[in-house]
């Protein structure tokens, strides 16, 4: 994989990593987080969420809960950014980003 793209977040006092084997707009990509003052991560709390990009955030979300899904997050802008995400729990409770592909 390689480094797509980096995004610091300093108001955040965070960074996006973006990693892949092909352009997000032809392939999966990884979005890693590092959460600055972090000494380091241990096995089991190092992994949060994953993300899955959405055309329309919004719409998503409406879905997922008309199916009886949960939305833990609404979609709105990020905190600290402008792109929409919201967050959603699986059946087993574990949180799924929707990030909304820019139009």
């Amino acid at each position: 994989m390689r480094l797509l793209r980096r995004n610091e977040y300093p108001d955040g006092r965070f960074t996006l990593a973006f990693v892949g084997y092909a352009g997000e707009s032809e392939s999966a990509v990884i979005e890693l987080t590092w959460n600055w003052g972090q000494d380091g991560y241990n096995l089991g709390d190092g992994f949060g969420h994953i993300a899955i990009a959405v055309d329309d955030a919004y719409a998503m979300c409406d879905e997922i809960r008309a199916r009886g899904g949960r939305v833990v997050r609404e979609a709105g802008p990020m905190k600290h950014g402008t792109t929409v995400i919201a967050f959603v729990e699986d059946p087993d409770g574990y949180k799924i980003e929707l990030i909304q592909k820019p139009a």
